[in-house]
């Protein structure tokens, strides 16, 4: 078991660490700009006047990505339904809206298959992630992310031999902020919720943590620790390495 310091916060008998990724350990923000920016384009191509409102549903403005928008905190089967529901305006049938929102969102998952375009690990993160397993503690990924590319990430980075297990989502299955989600990692991680802290950058990886009785829940903000939507966050840091192992 191990404490954690933070801020002046101690967490005590920690025995884990669940860490959500886009935005937490993944620098993503140009990623799914430019990936939203994508579908947005696509669909506007097949149906013209449906990009802009689609950038406007997906938290997207010009350079900006809002960090509690769609893009920013939600799987992709919210951000398909969010784009079928825009197409669906236009008078076709749901299921062909669908079936249209998938498509395009196919191609343009193919063009962001090259390294170069995929999102880098923040500073620091790799070294803390290595003191983090040194010292014995469990680490997961529970990301909105789908579970090919939360693998595709772990592979990209060799973060392999730090994390003991890493959950997507799934269309047909639970999707955050469900609890369950959270207890289900703890069950894999064979560690009970009140011995684990959550780490992540949005309002519902805390909401999460905090319903399934984790034993702290800490957000995370890069450009801003004091980032208004986290202030639910037992405790809010700008960098990883401000996780002092004690």
């Amino acid at each position: 078991m191990v404490t954690i310091d933070c801020q002046g916060k101690q967490f005590n008998e920690i025995e884990g660490i669940v860490f959500d990724k886009d935005g937490t350990l993944a620098d993503s923000e140009q990623f799914l700009r430019e990936l939203g920016q994508k579908r947005a384009r696509l669909l506007d191509a097949k149906i013209p006047g449906v990009g802009d409102p689609l950038l406007m549903a997906f938290g997207i403005e010009q350079d900006d990505l809002n960090p509690v928008g769609l893009m920013a905190v939600g799987s992709r089967y919210e951000n398909e339904i969010a784009a079928a529901a825009y197409v669906a305006e236009t008078g076709r049938g749901w299921l062909e809206s669908i079936a249209i929102a998938q498509a395009a969102f196919t191609e343009a998952d193919a063009h962001f298959t090259s390294d170069a375009k995929t999102s880098p690990l923040f500073s620091g993160c790799l070294e803390q992630l290595q003191r983090l397993s040194e010292v014995g503690l469990k680490l997961a990924i529970l990301s909105a992310d789908t579970q090919a590319s939360v693998e595709a990430f772990i592979d990209r980075h060799e973060l392999s031999p730090y994390f003991q297990f890493a959950q997507g989502v799934t269309p047909e299955g639970l999707q955050k902020p469900d609890p369950r989600l959270y207890l289900r990692t703890c069950e894999q991680l064979q560690i009970e919720p009140r011995k684990t802290l959550m780490v992540g950058d949005a309002p519902g990886d805390i909401q999460m943590a905090k319903q399934a009785g984790c034993g702290g829940a800490i957000g995370i903000c890069w450009e801003n620790a004091a980032a208004s939507d986290l202030k639910e966050a037992d405790c809010t840091i700008g960098q990883l390495d401000e996780l002092k192992i004690s």
